[in-house]
């Protein structure tokens, strides 16, 4: 199963990124889990500079943006 992870606290461009990656997911019929990361010190851990961020399988794949749903369909496809 994918794993992707939106790290943000909660601001209006996390719920855009949890939203997208959501929707690729449905588009894809992908076995993955999406899960917001609110937690400042898991955020931390990441050492990304900024928010809000994804990551596929642990791996930090944006910072800073929103990407477009056919960003994280290629990403989610990557099985890192």
């Amino acid at each position: 199963m994918t794993k992707i992870e939106i790290l943000g606290i909660g601001c209006m461009r996390c719920g855009q990124i949890t939203e997208r990656a959501r929707q690729a997911v449905k588009e894809l019929g992908a076995d993955a889990e999406v899960i917001k990361v609110e937690d400042v010190a898991s955020i931390a851990n990441y050492g990304v500079l900024a928010l809000p961020a994804l990551a596929v399988n642990g791996v930090i794949k944006i910072a800073g943006n929103v990407p477009e749903v056919d960003e994280i369909k290629d990403w989610i496809k990557e099985k890192n």
